[in-house]
């Protein structure tokens, strides 16, 4: 008889820094399926909001107005937060695809936008079901932590990309200000879990989320992946005192 993980289990092994891939993948889409409908709601409340204004920095950096009547990559775009806030932006005139492998959250997401300028799409970010050139610029927000495979993804996003194009990661980062990192440590890995729990009624997705965090590569080391993935002009800032942190690289 096969033998199962149950879900604190699956989570512990997760957010480990030696978690298989597979393990990684089925966990992450499990939860953020689960998660779908309160999702929305759970990023405003336990960012106080300020996580729209990350997206509008992290989309001014992708540098749009280039080519504003492009087709743009949301990867591990959810419920299209960033796809719906790039097609509202005055002056925006292109499409987007949001890319997803938990179909409940591109469907928490319906209504956003006009399917025929923001597609979603049911996809692997290791695996994304495009020919290659075939985008003006990429971004992901909060979503590449997720991916089973860093290095991987990050070619594969270079991969779709056309020449000269920007691909944009808006992630979770560590404040390096030992007032502010106590502070935000003890609200990411005490408060945050409890409130996640307590309104999403799920036990482990908001465990994971500081756990994902703590295991994902500081600034310099990711953008050295970006790097050795192919990207070149690599840069990054860090926003709201290090909370986030913005990287952007050019195909």
């Amino acid at each position: 008889m096969p033998h199962t993980l149950d879900p604190e289990a699956l989570e512990a092994h997760a957010a480990a820094a030696g978690a298989s891939a597979a393990t990684k993948r089925t966990y992450v889409r499990r939860i953020f399926s689960e998660i779908a409908p309160r999702y929305d709601l759970l990023n405003r409340l336990l960012s106080l909001g300020i996580d729209r204004s990350w997206r509008r920095v992290a989309l001014r950096r992708l540098g749009w107005d280039r080519v504003p009547a492009g087709t743009y990559l949301d990867l591990c775009a959810g419920t299209l937060d960033v796809g719906a806030t790039l097609i509202r932006t005055a002056g925006f005139g292109g499409a987007v695809v949001g890319a997803d492998f938990a179909e409940p959250m591109l469907r928490a997401g319906n209504g956003k936008a006009p399917r025929a300028v923001l597609a979603p799409v049911v996809a692997d970010a290791l695996q994304l079901p495009i020919r290659d050139d075939a985008f003006d610029g990429a971004i992901v927000a909060f979503g590449i932590r997720n991916v089973a495979d860093l290095g991987a993804g990050l070619r594969e996003v270079r991969r779709v990309l056309r020449p000269g194009a920007r691909f944009v990661i808006l992630e979770f980062s560590t404040p390096r200000v030992p007032l502010v990192r106590a502070s935000y440590l003890f609200y990411f890995h005490h408060i945050l879990p409890r409130i996640g729990r307590l309104i999403s009624g799920h036990k482990t997705a908001y465990t994971y989320l500081p756990r994902s965090v703590a295991n994902f590569p500081e600034t310099g080391v990711l953008a050295q992946a970006m790097t050795d993935a192919g990207f070149r002009d690599v840069r990054w800032e860090t926003l709201t005192f290090g909370i986030a942190a913005v990287h952007v690289g050019t195909k």
